[in-house]
C-alpha cells in the first residue's frame, strides 16, 4: 500500500493542495474544544478522562487527513474514532450492564462480529449504505438504551439523545456529495461539529451514571 497516495474524497476539496478543505479542517477544533470542555468535567474520574483524551485525538486525526489528505492521514483519522467506540463500549458493559472486566472485554469484541453482520445489510438500503458503518453505532446505542432503561432511565434516555443526534450528524455526512453542486463547501464540516458535541454528550452520560453509583 502506498500510505502517501492522495485521496479526494470530500466535496470541499477541489485539488490535493494543503488547505484545499479549510472549513472541514478547521471544523477539528470542535473536537478539542469539547474534550478540553469535558476533561475539566471529569476530575476524578480517570476513564472518563481517558475518553477525553480520545475525543482529543480524534480532532487531530481528523485533522491531518483533511489537510493531508493521504492514506496514512486517512489512518490517523480512523484509529481513534474506533479506538472510542470499542473503549466506551468497554465502559458501558463493565460500568452500566455489570459485567466483570473480562466479560465488559468479550462483549466489546463482540462489535467486531456485529458491524460485520450489520454493516453489508445497511449496504443494501439506499442513502444509508452511504455511511454503512457509521449507522451501526447509534443502532447498537439504542439497543443498549432499551436493555439498560428499567434499572438507569436517565441513563437509557442520555444514550437515546445521543444516538438521536448521531443519526442527525451521519445524514449531513451521507449529503456532502449530494448537495455539492448547489452548496459548494459541503456538509462534512457540519458532521465534525455536531460529532464532537454527540462524543462530548456522550462522555457526560457515562460521567454522570459513574459519579451516581
Amino acid at each position: 500500500m502506498n500510505w502517501s497516495q492522495k485521496s479526494d474524497n470530500y466535496c470541499e476539496r477541489t485539488d490535493l493542495s494543503y488547505w484545499s478543505e479549510p472549513l472541514n479542517a478547521i471544523s477539528n477544533a470542535a473536537f478539542v474544544i469539547a474534550a478540553a470542555w469535558m476533561w475539566r468535567r471529569c476530575v476524578g474520574a480517570g476513564w472518563a478522562r481517558a475518553l477525553c483524551a480520545v475525543l482529543f485525538m480524534i480532532g487531530i486525526g481528523s485533522f491531518l487527513f483533511h489537510t493531508h489528505a493521504t492514506r496514512w492521514a486517512e489512518m490517523a483519522d480512523v484509529v481513534p474514532i474506533g479506538a472510542f467506540i470499542l473503549l466506551y463500549l468497554f465502559l458501558v458493559n463493565r460500568d452500566f450492564v455489570g459485567l466483570p472486566w473480562w466479560g465488559a472485554v468479550l462483549a466489546t469484541a463482540g462489535f467486531v462480529p456485529y458491524a460485520i453482520v450489520i454493516v453489508p445489510v445497511l449496504d443494501r438500503i439506499p442513502f444509508v449504505m452511504i455511511s454503512n458503518f457509521y449507522w451501526s453505532v447509534p443502532i447498537l446505542l439504542s439497543g443498549y438504551a432499551v436493555f439498560l432503561y428499567r434499572r438507569m432511565p436517565q441513563t437509557a434516555k442520555g444514550m437515546v439523545g445521543g444516538a438521536a443526534l448521531l443519526c442527525v450528524s451521519i445524514s449531513i455526512r451521507s449529503n456532502d456529495e449530494s448537495l455539492c453542486a448547489h452548496w459548494p463547501i459541503g456538509t462534512h464540516f457540519i458532521w465534525h461539529v455536531l460529532n464532537a458535541c454527540m462524543l462530548g454528550w456522550m462522555i457526560e452520560v457515562y460521567r454522570r451514571q459513574v459519579s451516581a453509583t
